[in-house]
């Protein structure tokens, strides 16, 4: 998947908004104010995971801690389009979905997220 393929499946989930807190090359997707994924500026992606993906990913290759981004369990692509789109996706949703979650009960029922 691509950079625009990771903005058309990040901005079809719910509440979803772009914003580029680091620069125009960065584009960080986020709910409620809060970064679920991030795509840089050389086409690398970074997104929220669970502990368990975390582990997973990580031991066997498929991805590397993100940098500065780690320890809040996140992984890093080099080369997103080295993954099935389909597998990518639900990755990203699962992101928006873990992030969400944390927001206050007022903010996701205000965001329309239940």
């Amino acid at each position: 998947m691509d950079r625009t393929g990771v903005g058309k499946v990040c901005l079809a989930l719910p509440a979803a908004t772009l914003d580029h807190p680091f620069g125009d090359d960065h584009d960080a997707y986020k709910v409620g104010g809060r970064m679920f994924a991030i795509v840089g500026g050389m086409g690398g992606l970074s997104f929220k995971v669970s502990d368990i993906a975390f582990a997973v990913l990580t031991e066997d290759g498929r991805a590397r801690p993100a940098p500065y981004l780690a320890r809040a369990k996140w992984v890093h692509l080099e080369n997103p389009a080295d993954w099935p789109d389909d597998e990518l996706a639900t990755h990203l949703e699962i992101a928006h979905g873990l992030v969400a979650a944390k927001l206050p009960k007022t903010q996701r029922a205000a965001l329309g997220l239940g």
